[in-house]
């Protein structure tokens, strides 16, 4: 079987708390009017769901807060919130522009 060279699937948890690898931030394009997550030789622009998750992230506060959080500003269900913000960051951190 050949190797590959492809980041094995990362799954994050409530428990975790990732925040941003080094060289990566989430920054406000004042020119694009855009946030995005400024990284080395490049920008990701963010839509605004990643962005109000994103901006939650410290790299000490548990995802299980930040999911509270979110609900809770939102009105929106818990269940809901966490798996949209379990999928995005858990994409993100196998992008390895965080880290668990």
């Amino acid at each position: 079987m050949p190797s590959s060279s492809r980041t094995p699937h990362v799954t994050l948890t409530e428990d975790d708390r990732p925040g941003f690898s080094r060289g990566y931030r989430l920054q406000h394009d004042r020119v694009r009017e855009q946030w995005v997550i400024q990284a080395p030789e490049r920008a990701l622009l963010a839509d605004p769901i990643a962005v109000a998750i994103l901006q939650e992230l410290d790299g000490q506060t548990r995802l299980s807060t930040v999911i509270d959080r979110l609900a809770e500003r939102y009105e929106a269900p818990r269940g809901q919130i966490a798996t949209d913000v379990l999928a995005l960051l858990s994409d993100l951190t196998e992008k390895r522009i965080l880290r668990p």
